[in-house]
């Protein structure tokens, strides 16, 4: 049942949308399909646990696979499917378009966590070995370091971005089941070659799985399915939300042995998301095209302003030109993204006192979203990580990071010259 409506979802979606420009995907994907929905102008959200049929032999039907429908909403919903539709559409595009045949399958979950944590044990069971980035979330990190041993999963730190480490890893461990980076990477900003780690990694074990975790960059700025990866997850209360009213995750992969995978994981371990929040979404990603543009312009603005104050010694922007990584990142994306990181000269008590003077910008560890957020990771998300681990990952302990909004640009300058007067 859940392979035949997402069938027909792909058909409903590519035919017509594949060849439209991003916002118009964004916008239209997904929408009006089947007897659901169909007469709504706004898909409607279907806040219910379960569904009813119109005799034993329907609930059979459905239950069996013979007739399309839905059972219960752990299982599958119709507004979640319209997210999952979107999502084909927008991370996948590409693909399908080089080869129209490749099934383009997303899935959607109750939060980043259980997407990053299913899209791991989709590709890894008890005796494998997974390759990870050295700067990830935290609770990624924690997941596949502290949680995943006790399944039998080890896992390796590596530096991703050095294509010389990645090799060598690669070496050590030819069997080894996923290789899993952000890129850019949280807080640091550091960039990962997704073509280049794709092909060493395909050319060493066919059977390993490329994960990117794209929440960053979103896929209106970078596609890594695309640039040769196997699976791809956003947590969607980020850009794709936009607003910070959602927990959520979606998981997108041209692999359909790994997709069966994660939606067992879903049904049998309960990381179904809430109809409600996956309406949000959807109604979010309507506007991301826009959203990313202030996103972006404004974050140069602001990464220009920064690389020019006398208390900031590095800005670490994909956009500046003496940033390491400026090359690459115009190479596999298509602008430079909303998230910025520097490092304040007077290291951990500077971070802390800039913390304790903005006033427009938000106070808070998340990001994506339409005002500006602003976090010290030395003192707060990675207050638990060691020092020496920190350090080694590029997290200094004068490191700041900004999620910068779309407010007017020169009230975001105003804000953080009056701050940053009083560090």
């Amino acid at each position: 049942m859940e392979d035949k409506l997402s069938a027909r979802l792909d058909q409903l979606n590519h035919d017509y949308y594949l060849d439209c420009d991003f916002a118009t995907r964004v916008i239209h994907a997904g929408e009006h399909f089947g007897e659901f929905g169909a007469h709504s102008h706004n898909s409607p959200i279907y806040q219910t646990s379960t569904f009813s049929f119109k005799s034993a032999k329907h609930g059979s039907d459905v239950f069996s696979g013979r007739e399309e429908g839905y059972m219960y909403t752990r299982l599958g919903n119709p507004t979640v499917k319209v997210l999952e539709a979107k999502m084909n559409a927008i991370e996948g595009r590409e693909v399908k378009l080089r080869s129209p045949e490749t099934r383009v399958s997303s899935l959607v979950f109750s939060s980043g966590m259980a997407a990053a944590s299913a899209a791991i044990m989709a590709c890894a069971k008890a005796g494998d070995t997974v390759l990870i980035d050295e700067a990830l979330y935290g609770c990624t990190t924690h997941f596949c370091c502290e949680v995943l041993p006790q399944y039998g999963v080890t896992s390796i730190e590596l530096d991703t971005s050095d294509l010389g480490a990645v090799e060598a890893a690669l070496g050590r461990y030819p069997k080894a089941r996923a290789l899993l980076f952000e890129t850019p990477a949280n807080p640091t900003m550091k960039i990962t070659d997704i073509t280049a780690v794709s092909r060493l990694a395909h050319r060493v074990n066919p059977e390993l799985c490329v994960i990117v975790d794209n929440t960053f960059a979103t896929p209106y700025l970078q596609n890594p399915l695309a640039l040769g990866a196997d699976l791809v997850f956003h947590s969607t209360t980020k850009y794709l939300c936009g607003h910070g009213t959602v927990v959520g995750g979606v998981v997108t992969t041209n692999n359909d042995r790994i997709k069966d995978r994660l939606y067992i994981l879903i049904k049998d371990l309960g990381h179904s998301p809430s109809p409600f929040d996956t309406w949000l979404v959807n109604q979010g990603l309507k506007t991301l095209a826009l959203r990313m543009e202030r996103h972006c312009s404004n974050a140069m603005t602001l990464a220009t302003f920064l690389e020019k104050h006398p208390k900031v010694s590095v800005v670490r922007y994909p956009g500046l030109e003496h940033f390491p990584y400026h090359r690459l990142a115009k190479e596999q994306m298509r602008g430079f993204g909303g998230m910025i990181a520097f490092d304040l000269k007077g290291g951990y008590d500077a971070g802390v006192r800039l913390m304790d003077n903005v006033r427009l910008f938000t106070l808070a560890v998340s990001l994506g979203c339409v005002d500006s957020l602003i976090q010290h990771p030395a003192s707060m998300t990675h207050a638990v990580v060691p020092k020496d681990k920190r350090e080694k990952a590029g997290i200094t302990d004068g490191l700041v990071r900004i999620s910068v909004g779309v407010e007017h640009v020169d009230d975001l300058i105003t804000d953080l010259t009056q701050a940053l007067a009083k560090v």
